[in-house]
């Protein structure tokens, strides 16, 4: 019964086969192998446009720091949500990355930002201010911490007024897959055409081993060679990118991603009912794999005490996260703990 994360989850057997199948013969070091070379025909057809350019790191936190140093300068700040995975879980890398750009922290309930606190933020913009710390990027994550998502219309909206003020808008696509199958969107309209010009696409937390995809789109791809500089340079730059590149092969083929994705929603969901239907509250409406649970100390003890893993979550909930090989039995059994 291990809800810890679902970065606790094994990798897809595909992903392995098409690991062993590109550990075949000599390649080209850094990127320039032929399977990395073919991945970029796959993102052309999951995000419906060849207006791109693309890095692959082994992490979340990685791709989000390089992202984000590439568009914020050492002087300049980055907007997102207090409860963001950049604000709370990458302790500081992207204040690092970018040589001590500041993280502007707003509020806004369900773990996205509000629109009033982003509009109030925007105003106080002023780069002739010498004392402040002018915004340069606007960053949303989707799934939010909170496991809710952020439909296409906010993120468009939240967009439109970013780019009004001058900003990049970066969106943290660590559950991307999650999101797109609880809205019903599509990788593109949740990106680029909802105006995200810097997209971190996470695969590792849906299935892969560890794969995590920098997008820059459109006139973003401008910092194409900066992106690469500062890889190099930060030890993210893999020798070996086929393997990473294999990974991503194997979970956008035939839309695996998206397939392993609606699984774990769909056992979340199953969780969700199960709690609710014993007279256990949630703190958010589960919108992709992560259940939030408002559970009484004697639940919590009876639980840990039977093997459940999970961790306890801001504002006094517990946090279960299902994933790709989230078992039914798993899921009753946990159940029946609490029905005891």
């Amino acid at each position: 019964m291990n809800f810890s994360s679902d970065t606790s989850a094994p990798a897809h057997p595909k992903v392995l086969e098409a690991v062993l199948a590109a550990n075949s013969g000599l390649e080209s070091s850094y990127g320039n192998d032929r399977v990395t070379r073919c991945l970029r025909g796959q993102l052309a057809t999951v995000f419906g446009t060849d207006d791109f350019d693309y890095w692959l790191t082994a992490s979340g936190t990685a791709s989000n720091a390089l992202a984000l140093s590439c568009f914020c300068p050492p002087t300049g700040a980055v907007l997102c949500h207090a409860g963001a995975h950049i604000a709370v879980d990458e302790r500081g890398a992207p204040e690092f990355f970018s040589g001590g750009g500041k993280l502007h922290l707003l509020r806004g309930p369900d773990g996205k930002i509000g629109p009033a606190q982003l509009d109030e933020a925007l105003a106080r913009i002023n780069h002739d201010f010498v004392h402040e710390t002018p915004a340069h990027v606007l960053s949303l994550t989707n799934l939010t911490e909170n496991g809710t998502a952020y439909s296409v219309a906010e993120v468009t909206d939240y967009a439109a007024r970013a780019h009004a003020s001058d900003l990049i808008v970066h969106l943290d696509g660590a559950r991307l897959g999650n999101a797109l199958v609880s809205t019903g969107a599509s990788a593109a309209e949740m990106s680029w055409q909802a105006g995200v010009d810097v997209l971190t696409f996470g695969l590792t937390k849906t299935g892969a081993m560890g794969c995590e995809i920098i997008l820059l789109f459109g006139k973003a791809r401008e910092k194409k060679r900066e992106l690469e500089a500062r890889a190099k340079r930060s030890g993210h730059m893999p020798p070996k990118m086929r393997y990473l590149s294999a990974q991503a092969e194997a979970m956008l083929a035939d839309g695996l991603w998206l397939d392993l994705a609606a699984q774990a929603n769909g056992m979340a969901r199953k969780l969700a009912d199960g709690l609710v239907a014993r007279g256990v509250s949630l703190a958010f409406e589960p919108q992709g794999n992560e259940v939030f649970a408002m559970l009484p100390d004697d639940q919590v003890t009876a639980l840990r005490a039977a093997g459940a893993v999970f961790y306890p979550w801001m504002g006094g909930s517990q946090r279960f996260v299902c994933s790709w090989a989230t078992e039914d039995t798993k899921i009753e059994r946990f159940l029946s703990v609490l029905d005891a």
